[in-house]
């Protein structure tokens, strides 16, 4: 981390240690229950846009299940549900029928309605208008939409009246009916920034003006942001469910995670999201010594700490490299030592709470002799000062690169320098804040060697935007996809295209062994370790729920209550 990241963290850490010595002791558990109408919670990122299809990240997620519905979402006991349409599709219910396309392709059809009282937070009805709107921006190329592959699946849409739609696809895939990430966008407010798609990644009105109340449709909308500091919410007036709890609620962001805990503690914050909060080594001390005034909630899931590697650089481009570099990793130890062993290793990023693991794959454990061995293999067998050298005399040396601030990656990194250096590998450190990092050196992919951060997905998430060869992010394809490491095989493709269609058991069996297994070759990332979230909240909040996948607990912020 460099100085001037040291410097901004010492004055936080001096400030907040006044405020908390001007505290009340226990001053949460004993404010009136008739003061709790507000909530303050603390974050460790500040989202770096706020468009729900062009922005990608665990904070924006967070807000958005306050501000949002999704069509269909996996819940906390990771069923899929609906919740902005009416009810979930099935082939039982003639809502789901094959159709062939003229070409003689096979597809499927699907219809949804939308919930009735639906609203945008101006009162504008949520229609079929935004569905043809948003599937429209969607599926051109020029717009940068993440998941541009969904859009190009939906072969075209129907609506039939301002709430029935009928979508056909392409493919006849075996989950047709989970449409999660298509997020909806109000076509009467966005339809004037997207005449020009090629700009619409800067015009959009999420990002140009984020507090406008018809951008929304969950239980609050967005009323005020100060970027890099606060999202402040307040109740929307048009929303059709259960009214939530507070008057407002303010995601207040703080980078640095031991000044995270410490406003916690001084009551500047109510609670710590479980989703992006302080690490969990962090958590386990804090529930030793607060624990009397806190519920903390320590969750396992479909979180999945890695190191992306940049395989364009010909020092990672050699498979052997890349064995070498986990094998000289302890992760084991970091497991054991840093997180109690709540945080188990990982050979792929297949969580073993995943219906679709197998434990069938090649591992890495941790092996010195190992490493230095296939490093050797490798042609960097010219030891000087410590550090390996190739034949031309160029040094074995990698840069790392995560968010700075969050002291348990930054920890890991320095682990994993010395493992590295024990085999001759130099490694610098060079951190960056979490809004630079995600929203731009990892999307256009401009970190040189390696970059360590997490994933977040839904249960049997098929892996096409991370691994499939079309999912590489260019400036051609406006950034669109998140195969970040540049990985191209041909046998990873074909495991994913047939995965997504070929349905019985055991097919899907034998696909999803081939890409866990592929993954575990070919080593286009370092597996680290899969995370257990800490939810630390006070005494008087009830109703979050964590769910272990990358929907948030806030898609049901209307149930959270104060007693």
């Amino acid at each position: 981390m460099g100085a001037m990241f040291k410097s901004r963290i010492v004055i936080a850490a001096l400030v907040l240690a006044t405020a908390h010595a001007a505290a009340p002791a226990h001053a949460q558990d004993k404010a009136p229950k008739s003061a709790r109408d507000t909530l303050v919670i603390g974050v460790s990122q500040f989202p770096q846009g706020f468009h729900p299809n062009l922005a990608s990240h665990v904070v924006l997620s967070l807000v958005n299940g306050m501000t949002r519905r999704p069509f269909t979402v996996y819940d906390a006991d990771w069923r899929l549900i609906c919740m902005l349409c009416e009810t979930l599709p099935s082939r039982a219910a003639g809502t789901i029928r094959d159709w062939t396309m003229p070409g003689g392709e096979e597809g499927v059809e699907v219809d949804y309605t939308i919930r009735p009282g639906a609203a945008w937070g101006d009162g504008t009805p949520v229609s079929t208008k935004d569905v043809l709107f948003t599937w429209a921006i969607g599926r051109d190329e020029t717009a940068g939409v993440n998941n541009q592959e969904l859009y190009r699946r939906m072969e075209k849409i129907v609506a039939h009246d301002d709430q029935r739609f009928t979508i056909f696809w392409n493919k006849r895939t075996c989950s047709a009916e989970a449409i999660n990430d298509f997020e909806l966008v109000p076509a009467h407010i966005e339809a004037e920034a997207a005449a020009d798609p090629a700009a619409y990644r800067s015009r959009n009105s999420y990002d140009t003006d984020p507090t406008r109340p018809g951008l929304y449709f969950g239980p609050y909308r967005i009323s005020r942001v100060e970027p890099g500091a606060t999202i402040t919410l307040e109740p929307n007036s048009t929303w059709w469910g259960k009214k939530p709890a507070f008057r407002r609620i303010t995601v207040r962001t703080i980078e640095n995670t031991a000044a995270l805990e410490a406003n916690l503690l001084s009551g500047e914050i109510d609670y710590i999201a479980g989703e992006t909060g302080i690490s969990l080594d962090q958590a386990i001390a804090f529930e030793k010594r607060h624990g009397d005034r806190f519920n903390v909630v320590f969750k396992p899931g479909l979180f999945y700490e890695h190191v992306d590697l940049r395989l364009a650089n010909p020092i990672l481009a050699d498979r052997r490299v890349r064995r070498a570099l986990l094998h000289a990793i302890d992760r084991k130890t970091i497991s054991e030592r840093l997180f109690e062993s709540k945080q188990p290793v990982a050979d792929t990023f297949v969580h073993p709470l995943d219906s679709v693991h197998t434990d069938d794959v090649r591992k890495y454990p941790y092996y010195a002799a190992m490493a230095r061995k296939l490093l050797d293999a490798a042609g960097w067998t010219d030891t000087r000062k410590g550090i390996r050298h190739n034949a031309a005399g160029e040094p074995l040396q990698l840069e790392i690169m995560t968010t700075a601030g969050n002291r348990v990656r930054e920890l890991v990194e320095q682990v994993i320098q010395s493992n590295l250096r024990d085999v001759g590998v130099d490694l610098r450190i060079r951190n960056q804040p979490a809004r630079v990092l995600f929203g731009q050196t990892i999307r256009q992919r401009e970190f040189p060697a390696m970059a360590m951060f997490a994933w977040f997905s839904t249960p049997e998430n098929i892996p096409r935007t991370t691994l499939h060869s079309t999912m590489i992010p260019t400036a051609q394809n406006g950034w669109s996809g998140q195969n970040y490491t540049g990985f191209q095989n041909p046998v990873m493709d074909e495991a994913i295209d047939r995965v997504e269609v070929e349905c019985g058991a055991d097919a899907q069996n034998r696909h999803w062994t081939t890409i866990q297994q592929t993954y575990a070759e070919e080593l286009p990332v370092l597996p680290l370790y899969f995370r257990a979230n800490a939810f630390i909240m006070p005494r008087w909040l009830f109703g979050v729920t964590p769910t272990g996948h990358q929907y948030p607990s806030t898609l049901w912020i209307e149930n959270w209550t104060v007693e």
